[in-house]
């Protein structure tokens, strides 16, 4: 497969966004634009967490499902989820049912919670590299870093689930932490400004 490829639209992407409409939206919009705030990132981290072993593109199907069964990834409504909610997303045919990381999800946004506003934000981007050389290729694309497995020892040092470093630097890469559009890609010379909650 080549690195790029060129839309209907005469546009040239990474060659993952391919040509259906929702990818290539947030390849041009939000992948690799930097993001911040603390419901953002939790949002982020739990896509990333339920994404384990599936494709991105299946999450992005259903994120929409996801933030109507997740109450927006507001932590502190997650936090209070009993067990008549883990049934209730049990049930929820848009959404990913797994019950290990619905789990998680409420107990990341319980130790979240316990976190100063902002504090969750920081430390996520505690991990961003000072330089990031943007990748010739998917070859250059690595699945980890040393970054990602730092943030990811950190996390789980805090009680966080879901969240080792090929998934984490997943999360690195979409919250633009890293901008690993490769050469040849229109988004790998410019970003949007940064998202923000």
């Amino acid at each position: 497969m080549a690195d790029v490829i060129t839309g209907n639209d005469g546009i040239a992407r990474c060659a993952w966004a391919g040509h259906e409409e929702i990818y290539t939206r947030y390849h041009d919009e939000e992948w690799g634009q930097p993001m911040h705030g603390d419901q953002r990132l939790f949002e982020k981290v739990t896509l990333e967490g339920f994404q384990a072993g599936l494709s991105w593109i299946t999450i992005l199907r259903k994120r929409e499902n996801f933030r109507a069964a997740f109450h927006g990834f507001d932590p502190e409504q997650i936090a209070r989820y009993d067990e008549s909610d883990v049934e209730r997303l049990l049930a929820d045919a848009g959404i990913v049912r797994n019950r290990a990381k619905i789990h998680a999800a409420i107990g990341n946004a319980r130790v979240l919670i316990e976190m100063a506003p902002g504090e969750f934000d920081e430390l996520m981007w505690s991990f961003a590299p000072a330089t990031h050389v943007a990748p010739e290729s998917f070859a250059d694309v690595p699945a980890q870093t040393a970054e990602s497995k730092a943030m990811s020892k950190e996390l789980l040092r805090r009680g966080f689930r879901f969240v080792g470093p090929t998934t984490m630097y997943a999360l690195m890469q979409s919250a633009g932490m890293v901008d690993d559009h490769v050469r040849g890609c229109h988004r790998g010379a410019t970003l949007a400004p940064s998202v923000q909650e």
